[in-house]
């Protein structure tokens, strides 16, 4: 089986990297597929920063493939050859979000299946909404980003940081 770990990953995160790590285990090869929205320029890094640093951190684990795609989860899932839809799951809050998102990607193909990872307690509070806040505060992000040493960190939207 195949599976596809969807998001904006604006950054990705230990904890996106965790989900991933532990997916490529259960399936025979895993998509990490960055979604691309073209109506939404509110995003800190491009498509390709996004892709490189992705890329970067998952080097190291075989069976993955980092993709990008606008449009319907269900239908780059399909095109992909993928089975299951992998949700990362942080908080209680998170769980209303993702069974709506389950009920209308079921809906558009009811053989879609979505499996959810819970976060691991240590990286429940990381999101990438919260590295972007550390980001344009100056503060360092080394613990909660994979390769935060790499250039596109700092520099950024005149954004610099140092360890």
């Amino acid at each position: 089986m195949k599976a596809i770990f969807a998001g904006s990953f604006d950054p990705f995160t230990i904890g996106h990297l965790d989900i991933v790590q532990r997916a490529a285990k259960c399936f025979e090869h895993v998509f990490i597929s960055i979604l691309y929205n073209p109506g939404k320029d509110t995003c800190m890094f491009s498509v390709d920063e996004r892709e490189t640093l992705i890329c970067d951190a998952v080097s190291g684990i075989p069976n993955i493939t980092v993709t990008h795609f606008d449009g319907l989860l269900v239908e780059h899932a399909r095109s992909l050859g993928a089975d299951c839809i992998i949700r990362g799951i942080r908080t209680g809050g998170d769980v209303d979000y993702e069974r709506m998102l389950e009920t209308v990607n079921h809906k558009l193909d009811g053989e879609m299946e979505t499996l959810y990872l819970l976060s691991k307690p240590e990286h429940s509070h990381i999101s990438s909404s919260l590295v972007r806040q550390l980001l344009m505060l100056h503060i360092g992000i080394e613990d909660i980003v994979p390769n935060a040493d790499n250039t596109m960190y700092w520099g950024r939207k005149g954004i610099r940081w140092t360890k």
